[in-house]
């Protein structure tokens, strides 16, 4: 049931605080309270996906290198492409959010 209250929590703060910020520019009478909501989805799921990918690869790599401390080097050097590669995906919603931003402004 937490979980629940939790979940709806959320799901109205994703959708009222995006409308709130476009009622604040008088943009609510424009119908753009979409891209707004669509900013804030981009850049907030791109850093959620990515904050877990590099969770999930720093925690296996230090595993790695704590079950064969000879292969730390290659290990290494693919976990650092692996997250050059995982935080291009921010970075990318990073830059939608900044173009559906522009569309409001």
């Amino acid at each position: 049931m937490r979980k629940l209250g939790r979940g709806i929590g959320w799901f109205l703060a994703v959708w009222l605080v995006p409308l709130a910020a476009a009622a604040e520019n008088g943009a609510g009478s424009d119908n753009m309270w979409g891209y707004a909501v669509g900013a804030g989805l981009a850049v907030g799921l791109a850093g959620l996906g990515c904050g877990i990918g590099q969770g999930l690869t720093a925690g296996n790599t230090t595993a790695g290198i704590a079950r064969n401390p000879g292969a730390a080097g290659n290990m290494f050097t693919n976990f650092i492409l692996g997250m050059v590669l995982i935080e291009s995906i921010a970075i990318y919603g990073l830059v939608v959010g900044l173009l559906l931003y522009g569309k409001i402004s």
